[in-house]
């Protein structure tokens, strides 16, 4: 339902900070975002802005929970279209962070790449979105585990993360055994580890003629790891 007035003018206003926070973003970075410089571009003066948004950290916090959402949703509407194969929701997944990070390099960068001097994200605020991803790469592993679908026996890891890997999967009602789960956070930093090195450049300006062709390999191998295979056709 439709808020009163008074409301849809307030969603309306913190839309347009956001929107604004994003091109400051990408234009000075997120250590020179400016509050005055979003009420100067609103057209008011920053005293209006600080009643929606009280300080820097605020302003940093919303474009945070502003991206997580907005990768997170591509990811899931792409999952969802892949159909019900593991290997392709997995495939889907990965090619779907990548596309995201790279047309929002800036953006990506706030959420992965080097801390914002004197910016800690609020945890309460930022976690349930910043978590959806690899959330889904662990329920997408588990579906299989649980389908039978995985190659491989993934035998166990070492005793000391037991209490860890246990806690991971209470938290998200796995039925994946340590070895898969440990599986699960190693596609998840090695996904994000290739999306990062292409998207700030760490393979260097000419090694790779088609970077989303070595991608592509990277998510192949990966998903092979896992157990992962191409349906029969």
């Amino acid at each position: 339902m439709p808020g009163t007035p008074r409301e849809r003018a307030r969603e309306q206003t913190l839309s347009d900070i956001t929107r604004i926070g994003r091109r400051q973003l990408g234009e000075v970075g997120a250590a020179a975002l400016s509050l005055r410089a979003v009420a100067r571009e609103l057209g008011v003066v920053s005293s209006a802005v600080y009643r929606y948004v009280a300080n820097r950290d605020e302003l940093l916090t919303l474009l945070v929970v502003d991206a997580y959402t907005e990768l997170g949703d591509e990811v899931d509407a792409a999952v969802e279209a892949a159909g019900s194969a593991a290997v392709d929701r997995f495939t889907a997944l990965a090619g779907a962070v990548r596309h995201w990070a790279v047309r929002e390099p800036s953006r990506y960068a706030l959420l992965y790449g080097s801390p914002v001097p004197g910016y800690a994200a609020p945890a309460e605020r930022t976690t349930s979105q910043g978590t959806r991803v690899v959330t889904l790469i662990a329920h997408i592993l588990d579906d299989a585990w649980r389908a039978g679908h995985l190659e491989g026996g993934h035998a166990g890891a070492p005793p000391e993360l037991a209490a860890d890997f246990q806690a991971i999967r209470d938290e998200l009602a796995l039925a994946a055994p340590d070895g898969l789960i440990a599986g699960t956070v190693q596609a998840w930093s090695a996904l994000f580890g290739a999306v990062s090195f292409e998207v700030f450049g760490q393979y260097g300006a000419t090694t790779f003629a088609r970077p989303d062709v070595l991608f592509d390999y990277t998510v192949q191998r990966l998903a092979g790891q896992l157990g992962l295979r191409p349906c029969a056709t």
